[in-house]
């Protein structure tokens, strides 16, 4: 029986991998992308956002049916509904069609995440539940630095499609493994689920992420780009973004107030409000928020500029990043050697440190003529501290969560990471384009550019993702504007890597109060020896 629960760990961690994997392999695979469907920049965010968005929305909502209905049942659901869009993926003619099967990409993931951390909290207990949280999470932390590899590798040998082919056998192999080792369970109450709740979430989470995206394109407060479908445009001189942050806000505010009003009449509500009363729980997803923000946001920068700028090929690009994958592995047995000897919330901590310091050695590397050996130091310990952090901080989030509520609680420790995620890619691919922009078009007035030309210069390299900076480097006449292009998109890239610092560093503060609920645990029996 218990070598039963632990193969059932093993495919759970390759379900896990599944949806990890799709979400960084596609970050390698974007330049190609570009290259083939002609996307644009801001399409570029939402090949990544369309699925993230999705996948945040829906993790609580998920969380809640996979403890009524069964977390196995839901579990293969979801793989069976995210091999499918994998497949519309991978055939997808244009950018739009991509984009949407990343949406429904992003439902099977959602139903995937959160049942198998609930799988595993209604599995194991005691030391054996800390060593399965520690493979989980390793298993994030390393498929997040394989994924580049993989999809390096499928991108430069074969086309960007496979990069998402790959899922389906993947998909295979789970359904298989799940059927034959993994048992179902579910929570002994069966409630009714909060309709209303799942609605404000959503309308909480898709207004936030657009206002991120699409600020540098319509305006932060007036249009400068109006909105149009079809024959329709924007008629207002106030651009959208502003009414979608206020949307969000009287969501958020709608959806703490329906929560809390549920929760007084005894009825069940999306979040378990309740659960924060537990500290470790209430502060382990501020930190897993912040912490998911400046982990995930990098790595969408990171692949273009190697690639558009310091001129790697898909492949190459992966070989590179691998040395995180390989500092994330080495990460999982360091922890799995302290385990029991130091507090997982001092493992925690050393390895937002650790990711700080690579993140920040990596800002400072980044540069238009830069080399990539001195990249590989700071990315293996960038990919030890997220190795170490992301195993053990999961633990310490449900560490005093009741199994009864693990649906529930997975669902909101999840979905505390994929919020982080989703605004470290709009906050972080935003502060990439913005700042690239911004540097482009000086250096071109400094250059006597007239203002028309520098506008499309800007537009095409911005709009681009980089993609343009190789046609302009082809060409003698604007060979001197593509060094200003690297410069720029090189100057945007380092700024997106300290902003993911600081966003770190803030992760690494917001640690410091997650032993305080242990402390006071333990301070309670000696006294009530005393007495």
């Amino acid at each position: 029986m218990a070598g039963r629960r632990w193969a059932g760990l093993v495919f759970i961690s390759i379900a896990v991998s599944l949806i990890i994997v799709d979400s960084t392999i596609v970050n390698v695979a974007v330049p190609s992308i570009v290259e083939e469907l002609g996307i644009s920049s801001t399409e570029v965010q939402w090949v990544q956002e369309a699925y993230t968005l999705v996948f945040a929305s829906l993790l609580l909502v998920f969380g809640s049916l996979a403890d009524r209905f069964g977390r196995r049942r839901l579990m293969l659901l979801g793989v069976v509904v995210f091999a499918a869009a994998s497949i519309a993926a991978a055939l997808a003619p244009t950018g739009g069609l991509l984009i949407l099967a990343r949406l429904v990409q992003g439902v099977g993931g959602s139903m995937i995440l959160p049942t198998t951390l609930s799988i595993i909290n209604a599995t194991f207990r005691g030391r054996e539940r800390g060593i399965a949280f520690a493979v989980w999470g390793s298993t994030i932390g390393g498929m997040a630095a394989v994924g580049p590899l993989l999809g390096g590798w499928l991108t430069t040998a074969f086309s960007w499609r496979w990069a998402f082919g790959i899922n389906i056998p993947l998909g295979v192999i789970i359904l298989i493994g799940v059927l034959l080792t993994v048992a179902e369970s579910r929570s002994d109450r069966v409630e009714r689920i909060d309709g209303v709740g799942a609605l404000l979430s959503v309308a909480t989470m898709a207004p936030l992420v657009f206002g991120l995206i699409e600020g540098r394109t319509y305006g932060w407060w007036t249009v400068t780009t109006a909105p149009a479908v079809g024959e329709w445009t924007w008629p207002f001189a106030l651009s959208p973004v502003p009414l979608a942050f206020a949307v969000a806000l009287v969501a958020l505010i709608g959806f703490v107030a329906w929560g809390l009003h549920r929760q007084r009449t005894g009825r069940s509500t999306l979040l378990a409000f309740g659960l924060f009363r537990i500290t470790s729980f209430r502060n382990g997803n501020i930190a897993a928020a912040v912490v998911s923000l400046g982990e995930f946001g990098i790595i969408l920068a990171l692949p273009l500029w190697l690639q558009f700028v310091v001129g790697f090929d898909a492949l190459q690009t992966g070989l590179l990043l691998l040395s995180l994958a390989i500092g994330s592995f080495v990460a999982s047995g360091i922890a799995g050697a302290l385990s029991g000897k130091v507090a997982p919330v001092w493992i925690v901590r050393g390895g937002l440190l650790a990711e700080i310091v690579g993140v920040a050695g990596v800002a400072f590397t980044i540069g238009p003529d830069a080399v990539w050996g001195p990249l590989i130091p700071f990315l293996f310990v960038y990919g030890v501290g997220v190795g170490l952090a992301t195993a053990q901080l999961t633990g310490v989030v449900l560490a005093d969560v009741p199994p009864a509520a693990s649906g529930q609680a997975s669902g909101t420790q999840s979905t505390s990471r994929q919020l982080g995620a989703a605004l470290g890619v709009a906050v972080l691919g935003t502060v990439l384009f913005s700042t690239t922009s911004g540097v482009l078009a000086s250096a071109l007035d400094d250059r006597g550019v007239p203002a028309d030309q520098r506008d499309q210069v800007v537009s095409l390299v911005v709009d681009s993702a980089g993609a343009a900076i190789a046609g302009l480097d082809a060409s003698p006449q604007t060979q001197d504007l593509a060094t200003d292009a690297r410069a720029a998109f090189s100057d945007g890239t380092r700024a997106a890597a300290f902003t993911a610092a600081a966003f770190l560093t803030l992760g690494l503060a917001s640690t410091l109060t997650l032993g305080a609920g242990a402390r006071r645990r333990e301070e309670r029996p000696a006294r009530s020896q005393e007495m």
